[in-house]
């Protein structure tokens, strides 16, 4: 796993696929809860994603899915409301690590999961990734 610090859509313009962390909350009209950091930025940039990872999130629960427009989203809480769960996030990170394997992905940027607005410490969060992320994972923070 490599970390950098940056803008992670830079990184998008080179090829990569970029993931938005997200929670299991739908709207009442069945959209995803994109409601800040980088998930609302995709939001601001895929208007369509909402209603997309919305259909998934109904249809097959809380879990990593490739959203297409080489975007990958990876659960950290349960709902938007509720605080960033360590348990969710190592699960996420091995299922995110299943998908690049079956997908072939070469370049995944992750947000730091669950930091930042979340509240967690990375130094609390990097070494439930560090088992599944290997050198095609970027993980960036501003």
């Amino acid at each position: 796993m490599l970390e950098a610090l940056g803008d992670i859509w830079e990184h998008a313009d080179r090829g990569a696929v970029i993931v938005i962390t997200a929670s299991g909350s739908l709207t009442r009209d069945g959209r995803a809860v994109l409601g800040r950091g980088v998930a609302r930025q995709a939001l601001l940039r895929f208007p369509d994603i909402a209603q997309k990872l919305g259909r998934l999130l109904a249809e097959q629960g809380s879990h990593v899915f490739d959203l297409g427009c080489s975007l990958a989203s990876f659960p950290v809480e349960e709902t938007a409301w509720s605080q960033p769960d360590l348990r969710i996030i190592a699960r996420s990170a091995e299922e995110l690590r299943r998908l690049v394997d079956r997908s072939g992905w070469q370049r995944v940027v992750v947000p730091r999961p669950g930091c930042g607005g979340g509240g967690l410490a990375w130094k609390d969060v990097q070494p439930l990734l560090a088992p599944w992320f290997d050198d095609r994972f970027t993980v960036i923070s501003r």
